[in-house]
C-alpha cells in the first residue's frame, strides 16, 4: 500500500452466518460513500430481518480513513461495535460498511463471548468480500488555444496523466487527471509549459 491508494469493495460481499450457543450472527458488508448510504443499508436488513434483536455496525470513510463509527444496537458497551471496526482495521479497508445481526438463542454469551462473536461475524463478512486496491487521484484543468491542443495531449501523455474529459468547441478544455502522489509534479510541468492556461481545482466548502 502506497500513501495514495486505499482499499475498499466494490459491491455488496455475500452473506455470512455463525452460529453460537444457539444465536445466529448474520454478516454483511457494504461499499459507502456516506453516512446516508449507511442508514440506506441498515434499513433494508431490518426489513430484511424484522425479527432480529441487534443490528451492530461499524463504518469507516474517506480515502485518508479519516472518518468511522461504531454501534453496540443495544449489546454491552463496546461488545459489538468495536469488534466490528476492529476487522475493518485489520483488513485495512475504507468507505465499507459491516453489519452482524443477531438473533438471539436463548443462552447469554457474556462480554467476552459477544466480543469474540461479533469479531468472527465481521471477519467472515469481509472474507466474503471482493477486496480492491483502489488509487487516490486528484484534477487540474488546462485551457489553451488549438495551436497548443497537441502539446498538452504529448505532456499528458509523457507524464502518465490521464485526459478524462475535452471540451473543444471555442478553444480547448482539458480535465486531466493524476496519482497523487505525483500530482505536484505533473501540474508544474503543465503550469510552466508555455501557452497552457492551468487552475487546481477548488473544493466545496
Amino acid at each position: 500500500m502506497t500513501e495514495d491508494t486505499y482499499k475498499t469493495i466494490l459491491k455488496p460481499g455475500k452473506e455470512t452466518l455463525y452460529k453460537v450457543k444457539g444465536s445466529k450472527f448474520f454478516g454483511y458488508a457494504f461499499p459507502v460513500e456516506t453516512e446516508e448510504d449507511v442508514n440506506k443499508a441498515i434499513e433494508q436488513l431490518k426489513k430484511k430481518h424484522h425479527k432480529a434483536r441487534h443490528f451492530c455496525y461499524a463504518w469507516q470513510l474517506g480515502k485518508h480513513y479519516e472518518h468511522y463509527r461504531a454501534n453496540d444496537d443495544g449489546e454491552p458497551s463496546n461488545s459489538a461495535g468495536m469488534p466490528i471496526y476492529g476487522q475493518l482495521q485489520a483488513f485495512n479497508l475504507t468507505n465499507v460498511l459491516v453489519v452482524s445481526v443477531r438473533y438471539f438463542g436463548g443462552t447469554k454469551l457474556g462480554v467476552g463471548g459477544l466480543i469474540s462473536a461479533y469479531k468472527t461475524s465481521a471477519q467472515l463478512a469481509i472474507e466474503a468480500s471482493e477486496i480492491k486496491v483502489k488509487r487516490i487521484t486528484q484534477v487540474f484543468y488546462v485551457n489553451c488555444e488549438y495551436d497548443m491542443m497537441d502539446v498538452a495531449i504529448r505532456l499528458a501523455n509523457d507524464l502518465k496523466a490521464e485526459i478524462i474529459h475535452q471540451n473543444l468547441e471555442l478553444d480547448c478544455n482539458f480535465t486531466i487527471e493524476v496519482r497523487l502522489d505525483d500530482y505536484a509534479r505533473v501540474f508544474e510541468n503543465f503550469k510552466t509549459t508555455y501557452g497552457l492556461n492551468v487552475r487546481e481545482k477548488r473544493d466545496k466548502k
